[in-house]
């Protein structure tokens, strides 16, 4: 790769932000009685038919896969130079404890107002106010094993891939306990009916695997339209035969230890992922000549660098428009899919959360701006090790629990760990 910054990632990037962003007002269904919010759906609860949709809206695989990709080389360089990894780690986890106080803290503030007002829009959004937060949990997860990753694809190549893939299908044959040859067309349906313990082992190892084929991409182990062609129909048709097995066919659904591919992870989550990388690499030479040609890249970068703020904030938009959908009398609540006007009122959701995400982005930018922006992380192993389990316990406190009690009890790990993680004077 050249040395000028490549704007095909951070296009690949912006792309998987807009599309989460969408993806998640599309999937929040509130539901109002007499004027008021009394309740929130989800599209999947609803319409048997969006589960195929979450094979396109599942993108945090192509988000650990560029992640990795424009990341693994700095980490081989730190690596040659004698650099711990965990230095550069502690500065990628205070980047996102710094911003993730401030949504905490304001999520703090208005279950405080909620509680003295007893305004009932937090209720239902409760737990929709801080669902997203696993995302950034995974993202730490996958970046703490990056020198692992970049090791093993300097001595497997695509083959480190394989591997992972392989421990991924073992996880899955222990948790379904197949009797018999033929009980392996059914091995879906027998997985996700099973839920031991050490299923969860999944976690780390289905979302290092796009990490792993990022590196390999990155430093072109694989590329071409015929390949990228290959990839794509190759994810299509493991999808196909996860679904034929009996997997879920969502890949979003977060029932913990439910019939889900996504808690814990199962084989048939890395179907989505040989569609993206597919698309990926199909894509890769047209798109980078446009972008270049346009001189795009300072635009892409420029909502590239508004991508966390934008990840935190866009489900916050949730509240106001809520208020104001009920307020205003708008047919937020459209029943279900097939009842006359669901569509449009889908239409209407979305266009207030647009409304609202816009100011809120606005103030949201104003305060980052005024804060100071470059803050040095520590470089102490124990500060690092202390601030790194507080964030991780704050983000995960707040993601179980929801705005009420989570993100009052998640902000004091959170902040603990932008202090922690800061360099001392």
């Amino acid at each position: 790769m050249s040395e000028a910054r490549d704007p095909y990632p951070d296009a690949l990037r912006a792309a998987a932000l807009l599309i989460v962003v969408l993806g998640h007002w599309v999937a929040t269904l509130p539901r109002v009685e007499d004027g008021v919010l009394v309740d929130t759906g989800h599209i999947l609860e609803a319409w048997a038919p969006a589960g195929l949709f979450t094979w396109l809206v599942q993108v945090v695989p192509l988000f650990v896969f560029v992640s990795a990709a424009v990341s693994s080389e700095g980490v081989q360089q730190r690596l040659d130079e004698g650099k711990p990894h965990l230095h550069w780690w502690a500065e990628r986890a205070l980047s996102l404890a710094r911003p993730t106080v401030t949504y905490l803290a304001v999520l703090t503030v208005f279950v405080a107002v909620a509680f003295f007002t007893r305004e009932g829009i937090l209720g239902p959004l409760n737990h929709s106010l801080t669902v997203h937060l696993w995302f950034l949990l995974t993202l730490l997860g996958v970046q703490l094993l990056l020198p692992l990753s970049v090791w093993a694809d300097r001595r497997w190549g695509l083959g480190a891939v394989v591997g992972l893939i392989v421990l991924v299908a073992a996880i899955d044959l222990l948790r379904a306990r197949p009797t018999s040859p033929g009980a392996l067309l059914e091995l879906g349906a027998l997985v996700t009916d099973t839920h031991d313990l050490f299923a969860w082992v999944n976690t780390a190892l289905v979302w290092v695997v796009p990490q792993q084929l990022g590196i390999a991409w990155w430093h072109g182990r694989f590329a071409g339209r015929r390949t990228g062609i290959g990839l794509l129909l190759f994810g299509l048709s493991w999808l196909g035969l996860a679904v034929a097995s009996g997997y879920p066919v969502s890949m979003v659904n977060g029932n913990v230890g439910g019939h889900t591919n996504l808690l814990p992870p199962t084989l048939a989550l890395l179907g989505v992922m040989w569609l993206q990388v597919g698309v990926v690499v199909i894509f890769e030479t047209p798109v980078r000549r446009f972008l270049q040609r346009r001189h795009m890249g300072r635009w892409v970068a420029m909502l590239g660098a508004l991508g966390l703020q934008l990840y935190l904030w866009h489900k916050f938009a949730e509240l106001p428009a809520a208020w104001l959908g009920t307020r205003l009398g708008f047919p937020i609540d459209a029943g279900v899919p097939g009842e006359t006007g669901f569509w449009i009122g889908r239409l209407e959701w979305i266009g207030l959360c647009i409304v609202m995400v816009a100011p809120i982005m606005i103030a949201v930018v104003s305060f980052e701006r005024m804060r100071r922006r470059d803050v040095a992380s520590t470089t102490s192993m124990p500060a690092i090790l202390a601030g790194g389990i507080a964030l991780i316990a704050g983000l995960g406190i707040s993601l179980g629990l929801g705005a009420k009690p989570g993100a009052v009890i998640g902000l004091v790990g959170v902040a603990a760990a932008s202090y922690l993680l800061r360099a001392r004077r």
